[in-house]
């Protein structure tokens, strides 16, 4: 559904080369023309409109004098710097661009009618006028030569065996006299053929078509040849067929004209010959003659070069036809005449040569017989209205020759070709424009050939114009109304003197309605690098047909190429072919209209680094700024590149949206989005929940967005339309329902499109729950509530699913809450409005809290049961008992009926269940039939509620207290069983004892201990005591069973000996001391826990100085030998596994330099890898431990750690032998560090005792120790190697199994236990343990 638009037109007239022209071609390099006339070759420049050159070919007698001369083809050779002429003697002449050098490389004597290079320009293929063709190579040596007209068919010669002919047919009553075919008539060339032969290339340039006149039915025929010039094929016998011929540059088919008896039509054949598809030109059987056809590079555009015969057929002499040229394009299978360009009858403006340029894809160039030059850009666009309310139609408009298509898509979305209505204009219509006016935006103004703007108004839906026609939709038997526009005013643009009027037939381009009477226009200034702005003023005047005057010109330096217009600010923005931003300034009554370079906030002049083909202007960050698309997909917001594959976009509301190349459409909200943000779009990827993301068809271009609605139209490649509703653009009107407390709008929107309609509360919590009761009236619907309360969940929705940058929500409630409060609310509020109308819903809110209140619900149905409301609104028990029994698992609500123990409830539910009668009827009788507690006893043990099955069975006496226990043991209440019974009862000790069994049983011994001495079961506490070496709870155990002195010390010897084992060495001292009274013991204890202070103590309390010298010096002084060696040996350990370390990581560093490309690990062990540095270390040496290593994954997590310290070897070789060293290392320092305690301790004895010169030794040993730690630990704990494993390493350095190992790292959340080896220790030194004193 796009139009081509005009960018820039270019026309030259004041130059005058040699002769009359006849032919033109485009130097790629320069872009220069070289016109080939009757004189020879002219080089001119459209820029400057100079004459580069001229060649003449008459002085070198390769054209006659007299202008009779003619010249059958021109190409540049850009490879050679040269162009190649062929005339019509049958010279073929070549021109170096560079030397000026002529050389006529072959003649043909009989005369050429035709030349044409192939595509890559390494063949050219000559026709003669003895009806022959003449192959040669880029050299000009020849291939071969054969005729045009064949005998044989071809190569790709049809195989048929008779199968639908006509004579093996059943004729009936014709009988078989028709069975023979009669011969179709062919009708010969027209008198106006020029009888020349025609050659076309295929885009690939294997093949080539020759259209020419067969001398035996005087009529063309088409014939196709490969590379070698071999006949491949030759058209079925066509009526009709006219000179014009043109391969598509990218396809099969080939273009010509036939004319058949009412109509004038362009045909397409296959390269086999055949027939293929057709369409009609828009004029009478013999009105025009077909000259030409061209298409574009990309085949997108048929241009087709017309001229009229009606002067010729009347025998009016000395008047010239009028020329026409119309660009056709194709969608959908239907054929749009997009462009008609009327170029009158004049002589000078009579068309000799028209083509594509062969770089620029919508680029035509036409040369006219007076040496008059035009050139045409056109790019596509999409006629759409801009209105930014919703009384805004979304209109679209189709230009299809003399009509203008239209669909209003807000109302209605009918496919192309067809639309809703259409508009019938005398003439061509060029140009569409809707009015900027918020008011007016459906109205449509149509620029046609004749210079005339036909303005039409939106109606009120009667179509009461001839000219307007319904189309799919809109009649009297369509359901849908559609606002049919009239037509009010038709305005002449009458030229004045200032504004050029040149030849160009679209004198004016870029027309934009921005105000109820004023026009803004483009068109050529009196230079061609000039532009002139000016505007477009339609007259007051009451006449039939009024005029438009041209107002205040302003003449810019430079090509205009692109006009755009901010309908909220009624800025305009020009650009310029450079890519140069303009401002257009509104004269007011003090100063006139004016353009200026258009400036930033900063003042920095803007311009786009590529010129654009699309713009708008839009406001982002608070300041005006200028979008632009250009040809090579790049989107740019004043001088920033935002992405470079955008495909189409548009400004609509408050949102850009634009489609891409990787098949995406981006809905972005002005408004809440940053200059920043944009500038980071192709560098960030887009989220989980992005809303402003979406996937579409490959290919898919917008078409136009419904303002204030969710619909984006988009078309296809093939032309079919899609309608999506982009997830931004819902939010975005679904918030605005929200913020206007139009609930039901939002309701509906979001139930069609589903949205989570959670986000009606957590939109703005505080405002819903303020207006629930005006939410329940806007719905009024009774499933509506219900399906909006099943969908309630805690989890907030403008968080997780619908994130949005500007935070909506307010008061959010806690987790946990809020479908309570909803809930709760929502149910307060319906029984206050009409609580037997709501009352399924009321029903719903109780169901859907957390805990369901199921009990409740079921009790309400028990209520209309027993007591029916009398209100019409209502609902019956039943349809209640129904609609819950929809919510809820009827054996769950079974069971919750049971549990209120009210059998009429539960007889209501299971009757409405599948349950057979005969299960659930004994079962119910049997318990109407118990006492009430030990019936809910039974009901509660049956509905697993063991709580309040041991609280009814507590009521039912002691006869039932066996029963109790064993319940209380079966499901381990006993501490719910206490609380049940008096402390003094037998109840209460009876179920202790079984508690503190079990607590035995579960080696809880201290527990168990405590709970038997509560219930006075002392020598069961006391024996569980020992059991945890409990020994203060075991003695007061032993004084309340009032033990025997020699009991207490034998049992005090016990504990002292069990304590002393697990080296409790104070505390068997304790014992020993204060229960056995075995002081001797006790010192001897304390000695061998090192406690010296304690034992001196004990030494001089109890006057035993002679364990001074038998025990005490003894013991330190062995102490001390041992931290000597102890010290000694850690110091020695601690150097040689740093010295090794420093050794091990050298040879992995060369062999990382050195093997860069090869794997880690040869076989399975390459998961050993995936530790600190040894990534990719020793890629072979440690296949003895892959098997072993590959195995161990799914033991046991003991077996695991296991494996984990196999795996960090010290052996030398070994994998992980750096790890091991660090992980050795860091055992040491740690063990130094806790050593200083200890150490200082056995120094104050030694002290004490006067072994000053032992003392100063260990103080000495251990400082030098910590000193060679401290100073190592910055050598051994350089960088952090674990970083390197714990994420995935990518890079130019990284390998297979190096990124594999990475990835089976566990990714826990913490930091695994094995990082620690990786962190460098802390010295504690804090701790003061030297003595000064040495």
């Amino acid at each position: 559904m796009r139009n081509l638009k005009l960018l820039h037109s270019l026309h030259c007239s004041i130059w005058q080369g040699l002769g009359k022209p006849q032919c033109l071609t485009v130097r790629l390099d320069t872009g220069t023309l070289l016109v080939g006339s009757d004189l020879g070759v002219t080089e001119l420049d459209p820029h400057t409109e100079q004459v580069v050159r001229e060649v003449s070919l008459a002085e070198e007698a390769f054209l006659p004098e007299d202008g009779t001369g003619c010249i059958v083809g021109i190409e540049e050779l850009s490879d050679q710097e040269c162009v190649c002429v062929a005339t019509a003697s049958g010279d073929v002449i070549l021109y170096n661009l560079n030397s000026n050098q002529l050389e006529c490389v072959g003649s043909v004597d009989s005369g050429l009618t035709g030349m044409s290079w192939s595509p890559d320009q390494e063949l050219v293929v000559l026709t003669t006028g003895q009806k022959t063709i003449i192959m040669m190579t880029k050299d000009f040596d020849p291939i071969t030569e054969v005729g045009i007209h064949q005998d044989d068919f071809g190569e790709e010669k049809f195989i048929t065996v008779g199968w639908g002919k006509k004579e093996t047919q059943f004729h009936g009553t014709e009988g078989k006299q028709a069975a023979r075919c009669k011969p179709a008539e062919i009708q010969p060339a027209f008198p106006w053929d020029d009888k020349r032969s025609r050659i076309t290339w295929r885009g690939d340039g294997q093949l080539f078509a020759i259209s020419a006149i067969c001398p035996v039915t005087g009529s063309r025929k088409l014939r196709i040849w490969n590379r070698e010039c071999v006949l491949q094929s030759t058209s079925e016998p066509v009526s009709g067929l006219e000179q014009a011929l043109r391969w598509k540059s990218s396809g099969n088919l080939i273009a010509s004209t036939q004319r058949k008896f009412n109509k004038h039509n362009v045909v397409f054949f296959e390269q086999n010959g055949l027939l293929h598809g057709e369409f009609s030109l828009p004029f009478d059987k013999d009105q025009v003659k077909v000259n030409e056809m061209l298409w574009n590079s990309d085949s997108t555009v048929l241009a087709v070069w017309l001229e009229d015969l009606r002067s010729a057929n009347e025998g009016i002499k000395d008047v010239h036809q009028n020329t026409y040229v119309q660009l056709w394009t194709v969608g959908n299978y239907h054929w749009y005449l997009k462009q008609s360009l009327h170029f009158g009858c004049d002589e000078a403006e009579r068309i000799v040569s028209l083509m594509w340029d062969p770089e620029s894809l919508y680029r035509l160039h036409v040369l006219c017989s007076g040496w008059h030059y035009l050139s045409f850009n056109w790019h596509w666009t999409t006629d759409r209205s801009i209105g930014d309310d919703s009384n805004d139609f979304a209109n679209v408009a189709v230009i299809d020759g003399d009509k203008v298509l239209v669909t209003p898509f807000r109302q209605t979305v009918v496919p192309p070709p067809m639309c809703a209505y259409q508009f019938q204009l005398p003439c061509a219509v060029n140009q569409v424009m809707f009015s900027s006016d918020p008011q007016r935006s459906n109205d449509i103004a149509v620029l046609t050939t004749d210079n005339r703007i036909s303005v039409y108004q939106a109606g009120d839906g009667v179509n009461q114009d001839s000219a307007v026609k319904i189309g799919a939709v809109g009649g009297s038997g369509s359901k849908i109304g559609i606002a049919i526009p009239k037509l009010v005013k038709t305005y002449r643009i009458k030229f004045e003197e200032g504004v050029s009027e040149p030849l160009n037939p679209l004198k004016l381009r870029m027309i934009t309605w921005v105000k109820e009477s004023t026009f803004l226009a483009l068109c050529q200034g009196p230079k061609t690098s000039q532009s002139i702005v000016c505007q477009l003023v339609t007259s007051p005047e009451e006449s039939q047909e009024g005029e438009i005057q041209i107002r205040s010109p302003i003449t810019v330096d430079g090509h205009v190429t692109n006009l755009c217009h901010n309908l909220k600010t009624r800025t305009v923005a020009l650009q310029l072919s450079s890519g140069q931003i303009l401002r257009y300034f509104w004269g007011t009554d003090s100063s006139e209209a004016c353009v200026k370079p258009w400036k930033s906030a900063a003042g920095c002049l803007v311009q786009f680094p590529q010129p654009c083909i699309e713009t708008a202007v839009c406001t982002v960050d608070g300041e005006e700024m200028v979008l632009g698309l250009t040809e090579r997909s790049r989107f740019f917001i004043n001088d920033l590149e935002i992405a470079s594959n955008v495909t189409s976009f548009v400004v609509c509301d408050e949102f850009l949206l634009f489609t891409t190349h990787s098949h995406t459409c981006r809905c972005l909200n002005l408004r809440t989005t940053s200059l920043k943000t944009l500038s980071q779009l192709s560098s960030s990827s887009s989220q989980p929940n992005d809303e402003t993301v979406r996937r579409v068809e490959r290919g898919s271009r917008i078409v136009t967005v419904v303002s204030q609605d969710t619909k984006l139209l988009l078309q296809m490649p093939r032309g079919n339309l899609e309608v999506i509703h982009h997830r931004a653009l819902v939010l975005a009107q679904v918030r605005r329902y929200l913020d206007r407390l139009k609930y039901k709008e939002a309701f509906e929107c979001m139930r069609k499109l589903r949205i989570n309609l959670n986000l009606i509360h957590d939109h703005n919590p505080k405002v819903f729950l303020e207006n629930l009761e005006n939410f329940v009236k806007q719905i009024n619907s009774i499933n509506y509530i219900n399906l909006f309360l099943t969908e309630l969940k805690e989890e907030d929705v403008t968080k997780t699913m619908y994130p949005y940058l500007p935070s909506s929500s307010t008061s959010a409630p806690e987790i946990g809450t809020k479908v309570n409060m909803v809930c709760d609310a929502l149910r307060t509020t319906m029984e206050r409005i009409n609580p037997h109308k709501y009352s399924l819903p009321i029903l719903t809110c109780h169901v859907r809290k957390h805990p369901p209140e199921l009990e409740t619900a079921l009790q309400k149905v028990h209520e209309l049961r027993v007591d029916p409301p009398s209100d019409p609104e209502a609902v019956s028990a039943e349809e209640a008992l129904k609609y819950l029994l929809f919510l809820v698992d009827v054996n769950e609500l079974y069971d919750y009926a049971l549990g209120t123990y009210d059998f009429d409830l539960v007889m209501m539910v299971a009757e409405k269940s599948q349950k057979d009668p005969k299960e659930y009827l004994p079962f119910l009788n049997n318990l109407k039939k118990m006492e009430t507690n030990y019936q809910r006893y039974t009901i509660d043990k049956y509905l697993k509620r063991y709580k309040k099955a041991l609280s009814h069975l507590s009521k039912c006496g002691p006869q039932h207290f066996t029963e109790l226990l064993n319940l209380v043991k079966d499901q381990q209440m006993y501490s719910e069983a206490l609380k049940l019974f008096p402390v003094s009862s037998l109840e209460y000790k009876d179920t202790s004892i079984a508690y503190g069994e079990y607590l035995s049983e579960r080696q809880h011994y201290e527990q168990a201990g405590l709970i038997f001495a509560r219930c006075g079961e002392c020598e069961k506490a006391l024996g569980a005591f020992l059991l945890c070496h409990s020994w203060q709870q075991a003695f007061c155990m032993v004084a309340q069973l009032h033990y025997t002195e020699d009991k207490v010390v034998s049992m005090a010897r016990t504990i002292a000996g069990k304590l002393t084992e697990q080296r409790r060495y104070s505390e068997a001292a304790l014992v020993l001391e204060q229960y056995a009274k075995d002081y001797e013991e006790a010192i001897t204890s304390l000695l061998e826990g090192a406690a010296w202070e304690e034992s001196l103590r004990l030494i001089y309390k109890y006057n035993r100085t002679d364990i001074l010298e038998t025990n005490l010096k003894p013991s330190i002084l062995e102490a001390h030998s041992n931290h000597m060696t102890f010290l000694g040996t850690q110091k020695t350990l601690f150097i040689r596994h740093k010295s090794r370390l420093s050794v091990v990581r050298e040879i992995k560093e060369k062999e990382q330099d050195g093997f860069l490309d090869e794997e880690v690990a040869d076989g399975p062990d390459s998961d050993l890898y995936s530790e600190a540095s040894s990534l990719r270390s020793a890629s072979g040496m440690s296949s003895k431990y892959s098997h072993s290593n590959s195995r161990i994954s799914a033991r046991s997590s003991k077996n695991r750690r296991k494996a984990e310290r196999k795996r960090h070897s010290l052996k030398e070789g070994s994998p992980l032998e750096d790890v091991a060293l660090l992980e050795a290392l860091r055992e040491i320092i740690c063990t130094l560090d806790k050593l200083t305690g200890e150490v200082h301790r056995l120094l104050k004895v030694l002290v004490l005792f006067g072994y000053d010169v032992l003392a100063l030794e260990l103080q000495q040993s251990l400082e030098n120790a910590l000193r060679l730690v401290e100073k190592s630990i910055p050598n051994i704990w350089q960088a952090n190697p674990k970083m390197a494993s714990t994420y995935p390493v990518l890079g130019p350095d990284s390998t297979v199994n190096s990124i594999t190992a990475s990835l089976q790292q566990p990714r826990s959340g913490g930091v695994p236990q094995q990082d620690e080896i990786f962190v460098a220790p802390k010295l504690n030194k804090n701790v003061q343990w030297k003595l000064n004193v040495l």
